[in-house]
């Protein structure tokens, strides 16, 4: 017999004699032992396969539902505002206004043909990141969301506020509005001509790329930040914001580069004439602290006064100017998200989120009553003149002048001060 004959007889003896006892069994288990856990270390291990989680979405939605928006809901009205930021109809009418606008936000069903999460629920989630500055995981015992889908929807509540609210909730004002404003400033402020407070805010950014940083970084600050330009009437309406400046710069430099100036230098800007101490002028002012350039749109208080006009003056401007600094307060108080550092490494997704909240804060003081003017489609805007290159090129010059004649602003602060100290012995 051969050696290749035996060889096989052998391998076929100790075959059959493994098969014909439970000594294979036992092996075929250990080694389906170790194969289990091997694929249970390989899933703990970074960038392998999660653990899938079943969550109840139905139970959720109806637990929502029945603490907030039943027709008897567990929690009352107070409870709802104080944990949405807003009142329910208001919370109703954006759920509603993004889910006819986005499919993303509409009930859909699964592969398997169960409901998937409600425009409630999606928009809860959103929300209470928004108002409480938490991860996107907080609530999942609540809500039934996981974290990467709380924060996918984060993001895409945050586009979809902005493309349906922006058009009216960030308008520059119309020539309605500037009626408005000049009225309600020089009755409450006694400050004639006075279209709002201009004022910036460092918003620090916690997940600022490292080669970004040395741009973002301002010594007074010590941490990378971005900054955020708005100007605030007296009931804390916000009527422009320019967010995205990074935070080395100062607030001149932001002046420099927004868009607040655009209509007038370009002649697409309202008319605002008004009068103060017998003298017309043609543009509102905004009211800003010592840094502001001396322009003519621009009332600033003085620095040392010493006779009792310009002391009161200073009181007076510095006391109004307070407007912007209160919106910045309640802003951050309302929405926590943007009182600490965005952990998110995106800007585009920052400043998604930052004007999201401008949106949201505008559109409660509109419902609560506060908002100076009421949107009217129906204002015309005003028609500017065409010109040829050479025309429009000097036309822009000759306005820029304008705006930046320090003559004029001098004379405004003069006039303003003047009808103040006169308001005040007159009371």
């Amino acid at each position: 017999m051969s050696s290749s004959s035996s060889d096989d007889s052998a391998s076929e003896f100790i075959i059959n004699h493994l098969t014909s006892n439970s000594t294979f069994q036992l092996y075929k288990e250990l080694k389906c032992l170790e194969a289990e856990q091997s694929d249970a270390e390989s899933s703990r291990r970074p960038g392998q396969s999660r653990r899938y989680i079943d969550r109840n979405r139905e139970e959720g939605h109806k637990r929502l539902w029945k603490d907030y928006f039943d027709e008897h809901p567990v929690f009352p009205p107070q409870t709802f505002r104080r944990r949405f930021r807003m009142r329910r109809e208001l919370f109703v009418q954006i759920v509603n206004g993004i889910s006819n606008h986005s499919i993303y936000f509409q009930q859909r069903k699964d592969a398997l043909g169960n409901n998937g999460l409600s425009p409630l629920q999606k928009c809860t989630a959103a929300i209470r990141q928004l108002a409480y500055g938490t991860t996107g995981d907080l609530f999942d015992e609540y809500i039934q969301i996981g974290e990467s889908t709380s924060i996918e929807c984060l993001q895409n509540f945050c586009r979809c506020v902005i493309e349906v609210y922006s058009s009216h909730y960030l308008r520059k004002p119309n020539a309605n509005d500037i009626q408005n404003l000049l009225q309600k400033h020089s009755e409450k402020h006694g400050f004639p001509g006075m279209l709002g407070s201009i004022d910036c805010m460092h918003w620090p950014w916690k997940n600022c790329s490292v080669a970004w940083q040395g741009q973002y970084t301002r010594g007074d600050q010590g941490c990378p930040t971005i900054m955020l330009e708005a100007v605030a009437s007296q009931e804390l309406w916000m009527w422009h914001a320019y967010f995205g400046v990074v935070g080395s710069n100062n607030d001149i430099n932001v002046l420099n580069q927004s868009p607040l100036f655009n209509d007038v230098l370009q002649g697409y800007a309202p008319e605002c004439n008004f009068t103060v101490n017998g003298r017309t002028y043609t543009k509102g002012c905004y009211l800003a602290d010592g840094i502001y350039p001396e322009w003519a749109i621009m009332v600033k208080s003085f620095p040392h006064p010493a006779d009792p006009k310009r002391i009161k003056f200073k009181e007076m401007q510095e006391a109004t100017r307070k407007d912007v600094k209160r919106a910045f307060g309640v802003l951050q108080s309302r929405w926590a998200i943007v009182r600490g550092p965005p952990r998110s490494w995106q800007l585009k997704n920052i400043k998604d989120i930052m004007y999201t909240c401008i949106i949201l804060y505008n559109m409660i003081v509109e419902n609560e009553g506060n908002a100076i003017s009421n949107w009217s489609d129906d204002v015309d805007p005003p028609i500017r003149v065409n010109r040829g290159p050479v025309e429009e090129v000097q036309y822009q010059i000759q306005r820029n002048s304008e705006l930046r004649d320090n003559t004029v602003h001098h004379a405004l602060r003069h006039d303003l001060m003047e009808h103040i100290w006169e308001r005040f012995i007159n009371m």
